[in-house]
């Protein structure tokens, strides 16, 4: 199938050049021959993981409570991260999962993955499933504070519902593995 809606980029500016995002002003080339402006932040890219605890604590899903400071609020989230230069998707979900909630997964299953905002950043994030959980703690990033907390997924699904969970990357998370989880016992 051929993609007649390609955009051709013509000239770019770069605007920005941060530690982990860039910001450049392109100017493209639409397939009707007229040229437009695009703003674009370039991301590294990210994972988020929806650990499952063991049923012997409780066989929930742990979320952590960050506050974002883009949103000037707590949010409830899965544990996520951004890839560092030439990481592994897969390696960056065992590291997060250790530094955010405590445990490394014995088994991690790939659920699919978002772009976040696909009208103005590249960011796409790698959504997997995280199970067998054992207990392995590394050391936090220095600028995060977080607490973890176990939730079943019926106290999950009633979160999204009701607004409380509103973060983007949780909810896909969450709903592509009670998905998985329910295709196992059709």
């Amino acid at each position: 199938m051929t993609d007649t809606q390609t955009e051709r980029t013509l000239s770019s500016e770069a605007i920005y050049d941060g530690r982990i995002i860039k910001l450049r002003v392109d100017s493209v080339e639409l397939p009707n021959g007229k040229t437009a402006r695009r703003e674009v932040i370039r991301h590294p890219g990210a994972v988020a993981i929806v650990p499952l605890l063991p049923p012997s604590e409780g066989g929930g899903v742990m979320l952590i409570r960050q506050f974002r400071y883009a949103a000037q609020q707590s949010l409830w989230e899965i544990p996520a991260g951004t890839l560092e230069p030439d990481e592994n998707p897969d390696d960056c979900a065992y590291r997060e999962l250790q530094e955010e909630i405590g445990y490394k997964p014995g088994r991690l299953e790939k659920l699919g993955g978002i772009f976040v905002a696909p009208g103005y950043t590249s960011e796409y994030i790698h959504l997997y499933l995280a199970t067998d959980l054992l207990p392995s703690r590394l050391a936090a990033d220095a600028d995060e504070f977080i607490s973890a907390q176990p939730f079943s997924w019926e106290d999950v699904l009633r979160m999204i519902r009701e607004g409380v969970i509103c973060d983007g990357k949780t909810i896909s998370g969450l709903l592509m593995a009670w998905d998985r989880l329910r295709e196992g016992t059709r």
